[in-house]
C-alpha cells in the first residue's frame, strides 16, 4: 500500500524539521534519506517555495519523489529579485518584467510560452503589481509604495480595533440576553 505526503519546501532546503519530519515518521521511513534527495532535486530552485510529493510504499518502506511547479508567483519574485508583490497591485508597481522574461516564466512555469501561458503569467504579474514593458520602478514609485502600505496596514489595524471593541460590547450584551432567554425557557414563555 502506498501513502503519499505533499509538503511546500524551499529549494535545496528541505530537513527534517516539520513539515516533513512529523509527516514521514509514523511510516518509518529513512526520513534523512528522504530529505537528502528532495534536495537534490530541488537544487536547482533556490530561494523558491516548491510543492513536493513523496509517496511511500509503506510494505517495503521504498519511496519516490515527484516535485511539482513552484508557484508562478514565486517564479515572478525570484525573477524580479523582490520579496514580496504589492500591497495595493492596481494601485502600486513593484517590479517591471521584459516580454522576453515572462515568457521565460510560462516556460517555467507550464513548459509552453505559447499565448495562453503567458496570459496566465500576465494576470499574475497584474495581481502582485508588477508591470510588463514599462521599465523599472523608480525611486519615487517605491516611496510611494512604502507609503501606501503603511496606511493601509494602519488602516487595518484601526478596523481591527473598532471590530474588537464591537466585539466587547456586544459580547458583554449577549450574556444577559442569553439568561433572560433561558429563565423565560424555564418557565415554559
Amino acid at each position: 500500500m502506498e501513502q503519499t505526503v505533499d509538503v511546500v519546501v524551499e529549494g535545496g532546503k528541505a530537513t527534517a524539521a516539520p513539515p516533513i519530519g512529523p509527516a514521514l515518521g509514523p511510516l518509518g521511513v529513512n526520513i534523512q534519506g528522504i530529505v537528502d534527495k528532495i534536495n537534490e532535486m530541488t537544487g536547482e530552485m533556490k530561494g523558491i517555495k516548491v510543492p513536493v510529493k513523496v509517496i511511500v510504499d509503506t510494505a517495503t518502506k521504498e519511496f519516490r519523489i515527484e516535485v511539482g511547479k513552484p508557484p508562478a508567483s514565486q517564479l515572478i519574485l525570484k525573477e524580479l529579485g523582490i520579496e514580496k508583490g504589492s500591497a495595493l497591485a492596481a494601485k502600486d508597481r513593484v517590479g517591471d518584467l521584459t516580454p522576453e522574461q515572462v515568457k521565460r516564466i510560462a516556460k517555467a512555469k507550464f513548459g509552453s510560452d505559447d499565448q495562453a501561458s503567458v496570459r496566465q503569467i500576465e494576470g499574475t504579474c497584474r495581481s502582485m503589481g508588477v508591470t510588463i514593458g514599462e521599465g523599472k520602478v523608480t525611486e519615487e514609485e517605491r516611496r510611494k509604495a512604502e507609503e501606501d502600505k503603511k496606511h493601509v496596514m494602519e488602516e487595518e489595524k484601526e478596523a481591527e480595533k473598532k471590530e474588537s471593541g464591537a466585539e466587547a460590547e456586544s459580547g458583554e450584551e449577549a450574556p444577559e440576553g442569553g439568561e433572560e432567554q433561558g429563565e423565560k425557557a424555564g418557565k415554559g414563555e
